[in-house]
C-alpha cells in the first residue's frame, strides 16, 4: 500500500515536474535577471565592490563592537539575517545537488549553475530591495516581509490579480518548505548510514537501515523543534555561528583536494565547457535531448543552490535592523555569489579533479550521496568520511532551521486578515508541528523522490514571484538610483519604504545611527 502511494506520487510529481522545469520556465529566470540586470546598469559588476564594501567587510570590523539597535523594532543584525539566509541556501544543493547535476546532466550542468547564479545575483538583491521596500511591522516591532508581501502590496494595481499570485507564492512557500526540509533531512539520513553504517554492520536496503535512518530523522526533528520555537533570533544566532565554521573547513578540504588534483583542474574546466553546449545525445539519441537535461539539470540544481528567483531568502532578509533597502539588497548579491561562484564551483572542482578519469563510468550510476562521499574518502580515507559526515549534516540541518521560518512566515501570511490573534497562531502551530514531523518521514523516503518534489515546488514558487520582479523592475532601479544618488551627496528623499509613516520612522532611525557613529 504504502509503495502504491509513493509510486501515484511520483507519476504526479514527474508531470508537474516537466511543466514547471519546461522552457518556458527557464527563459523566465533567465530572462528576468536580464531585464533586472539591464534595469540596475549590471549591478552585479558594476556595485559588486560596494556589495562587500558594505557587507562582509564591515561585518568582519565590526565584531565585536556594540551596535546600533532599535528597542522599538523586533529584528536581527543585517550579519544574522544574511546567515539565516546564507543557511537556507547553502545545504545539500551545494555539495551532493552540484554532484547529483554532473552526474545526472553532465560537467556541462556547472556552466548552466554559474550563468544562472550571475543572473541570479541581481536578482537576489531585487528580492531583498523589495522585501524591505514593502516590508510590515506588527504591534509588537516584528519585521515580515517576502515576495507575498511585495506582490500583494506593490502591485495593488493588478487588483485581484496580485492577490492571486500572492497568495499563490505564500501557499507553495508552505510546500517548498516542507520540501526542502525533505530534502536536507533525507540526505543527513543517509550520509550519517553511510559514514556509520560499515562500522555496525548495517546493510544497504535492510530493515535495519531504515531503523537508523527513522532514528536519525527524530533526533534532528526533536532539535529543530527546540530551535523553532525560538523564532528568528534563535535560529539568526544559531546560523551566525555555524556557517562561518562549516563554510571554511568545508573550503579548506576542498582546496586540498583541489591542488592535490592540480594536473586535472584543465581537464575539469575542460568538460564543464565541452559538454556545455553538446547537441547529441550519448549514443545517438534525439538532438538537443542533452543539450535540453544539462541546462535543465544546471539551472534546477542552480536555483534549488543560490534560490535567486524564489523569493524564499528575502523573508529572512526582511528581518533585518538595516533601514536602507539597498544595503540588504547588496548582501543579497554576495550571498548568491559566495553560493554558487565559491561553495558549488568548489563542490564541482573537487569532484571532476578527483573522477576525471573515469567520468564517463559512472554517470548515472550510483546515489548521488555515496558519489559526494567518496570524493572525500578517495582524497581523506576515513578521515574524509567522518569530515563529510559532518560539514554535510550541518550544511543541511542550517537549511531546515531556515526554511521553518520561510513556511512560518508565509502561514502568518496566508491567515494575516484573521482577526482572531488565536486561530492565526494556532495556524502557525500546526505549520510547526506538521514541519517537525515530517522531518521524520523524510528520513526514510526515496532520495530520488524528495529531489524531485522540492524541485517541482521551487519552481511553481518562482513563478509568481519571477512576473512580479518582471513588473516591479522600475521600481527596484528608482530606489537603487535613491540610494547611490544620497551616496554621493545628493539632495533626495530617501526611499527606505513604500509606507509614509515608516519612511518617515526609518529617517530618523538613519539620523541617529549616524550620530551614534560620529
Amino acid at each position: 500500500m504504502w509503495q502504491s502511494f509513493i509510486d501515484t506520487v511520483t507519476e504526479i510529481n514527474d508531470f508537474l515536474n516537466g511543466i514547471v522545469w519546461g522552457w518556458p520556465v527557464i527563459i523566465l529566470i533567465l530572462g528576468t535577471g536580464l531585464i533586472l540586470t539591464i534595469r540596475t546598469k549590471v549591478l552585479q559588476i558594476s556595485h559588486f565592490g560596494d556589495s562587500l564594501n558594505t557587507t562582509i567587510v564591515p561585518t568582519v570590523k565590526s565584531l565585536g563592537k556594540k551596535k546600533y539597535k532599535d528597542e522599538k523594532v523586533n529584528s536581527i543584525s543585517q550579519f544574522e539575517a544574511f546567515s539565516t539566509a546564507i543557511s537556507g541556501t547553502v545545504g545539500t544543493g551545494n555539495i551532493v545537488g552540484v554532484v547529483a547535476a554532473i552526474l545526472t546532466g553532465g560537467p556541462g550542468a556547472v556552466l548552466w549553475m554559474w550563468i544562472s547564479a550571475f543572473f541570479g545575483m541581481v536578482t537576489n538583491y531585487s528580492e531583498n530591495v523589495l522585501g524591505l521596500y514593502y516590508r510590515k511591522k506588527d504591534k509588537e516591532g516584528n519585521l515580515s516581509g517576502g515576495a507575498f508581501y511585495y506582490i500583494d502590496n506593490g502591485l495593488k494595481k493588478w487588483k485581484g490579480l496580485a492577490k492571486v499570485l500572492a497568495y499563490m507564492a505564500a501557499v507553495v512557500c508552505l510546500f517548498a518548505a516542507i520540501g526542502m526540509s525533505g530534502v536536507q533531512t533525507n540526505k543527513i539520513s543517509g550520509t550519517l548510514v553511510g559514514a556509520i553504517g560499515p562500522i555496525f554492520n548495517v546493510e544497504s536496503g535492510s530493515s535495519s537501515e531504515t531503523l537508523v535512518k527513522l532514528l536519525i530523522g527524530i533526533i534532528i526533528a526533536i532539535v529543530a523543534a527546540v530551535i523553532i520555537i525560538g523564532g528568528i533570533k534563535r535560529i539568526g544566532k544559531v546560523a551566525s555561528k555555524l556557517i562561518p565554521f562549516m563554510s571554511l573547513l568545508f573550503i579548506v578540504l576542498a582546496l586540498i583536494v583541489i591542488f592535490r588534483n592540480v594536473t586535472a583542474i584543465p581537464t575539469a574546466f575542460g568538460l564543464i565547457f565541452k559538454n556545455a553546449f553538446t547537441l547529441h545525445a550519448a549514443g545517438g539519441g534525439v538532438l538537443g535531448y542533452t543539450f535540453a537535461v544539462t541546462i535543465k539539470k544546471g539551472m534546477a540544481r542552480g536555483v534549488f543552490s543560490n534560490e535567486a528567483g524564489l523569493g524564499s531568502s528575502v523573508i529572512a532578509h526582511s528581518a533585518s535592523e538595516t533601514r536602507e533597502p539597498v544595503k540588504q539588497g547588496l548582501w543579497g548579491v554576495f550571498e548568491v555569489f559566495f553560493d554558487t561562484f565559491v561553495i558549488c564551483t568548489l563542490s564541482a572542482l573537487m569532484f571532476l579533479t578527483t573522477f576525471s578519469d573515469k567520468l564517463g563510468s559512472i554517470r548515472n550510476t550510483g546515489d548521488d550521496s555515496s558519489w559526494a562521499m567518496s570524493m572525500f574518502s578517495e582524497n581523506f580515507g576515513g578521515f574524509g568520511i567522518a569530515c563529510f559526515a559532518v560539514i554535510l549534516p550541518l550544511f543541511a540541518f542550517t537549511t531546515i532551521m531556515a526554511w521553518s521560518y520561510y513556511g512560518e512566515k508565509a502561514c502568518e501570511f496566508c491567515f494575516g486578515k484573521v482577526k482572531n490573534v488565536k486561530t492565526k497562531n494556532a495556524a502557525v502551530l500546526v505549520f510547526k508541528i506538521i514541519y517537525v514531523l515530517l522531518i521524520v518521514a523524510a528520513a526514510v523516503i526515496s532520495s530520488n523522490l524528495v529531489w524531485d518534489i522540492s524541485d517541482t515546488f521551487n519552481g511553481l514558487m518562482a513563478i509568481p514571484n519571477l512576473i512580479a520582479l518582471i513588473a516591479m523592475s522600475g521600481t527596484v532601479a528608482k530606489i537603487t538610483k535613491n540610494y547611490f544618488d544620497r551616496k554621493k551627496g545628493k539632495a533626495v528623499e530617501p526611499m527606505l519604504s513604500a509606507y509614509p509613516e515608516m519612511n518617515e520612522e526609518f529617517k530618523k532611525d538613519i539620523l541617529s545611527e549616524d550620530e551614534e557613529m560620529k
